[in-house]
């Protein structure tokens, strides 16, 4: 066995203290979990809609994460935000348009699909974790976070659209929110 060499709950322990400059850490255990681990979280948005033109301005998109033991906050956050971005475009902004005849894709490069751009995203986008109940079918504690930031964000800022434009009749909108979809709810009323 090398000298370097630890076993998983060891090194479950001890993550905190490896830096830099450190051989290689080598392990002799493999560990396949029987049942997967499931993020939880919350969000919540809020918006400010242009009346004349439909256009939507996210004026905050904050969320609340349960994701386990967090070994790298820097790289969680960075996914978190990303996706929550993601989920915002795809609310707002993204769509396939295809052809009606050939059915030939027309959003097929990003000069025709509007993906969202740092200067759309709000000044206040805020993420907190909840660290207090680790995964418990892994030995780290971890919960996956790849995709908690976009599912929780196209419902959060479709229902804070809807929400704004409930005194005004409008209760349902198919995505993307685009101003145009927007203006026209909001001539209907």
């Amino acid at each position: 066995m090398p000298e370097n060499t630890v076993t998983p709950p060891s090194a479950a322990t001890s993550m905190s203290t490896v830096s830099v400059g450190i051989a290689p850490v080598h392990s002799r255990y493999t560990e396949t979990p029987s049942t997967p681990s499931w993020p939880n979280g919350a969000q919540v948005c809020e918006v400010e809609i242009d009346a004349e033109t439909g256009a939507v301005e996210l004026a905050a998109l904050v969320s609340c994460d349960d994701i386990g033991r967090i070994i790298n906050y820097a790289i969680v956050e960075g996914q978190i935000q990303g996706g929550m971005a993601q989920g915002a475009g795809q609310a707002l902004y993204e769509a396939a348009v295809y052809d009606a005849e050939s059915g030939q894709l027309l959003s097929g490069s990003l000069m025709d699909y509007c993906v969202p751009r740092a200067d759309q995203m709000p000044s206040l986008m805020r993420t907190t974790f909840d660290e207090s109940v680790p995964c418990k079918t892994n030995l780290l504690g971890v919960k996956g976070c790849g995709e908690l930031g976009t599912i929780g964000a196209a419902p959060a800022v479709v229902h804070a659209v809807l929400d704004a434009l409930h005194e005004r009749g409008v209760l349902h909108l198919e995505m993307p929110l685009t101003p145009q979809k927007v203006w026209r709810a909001l001539g209907k009323t």
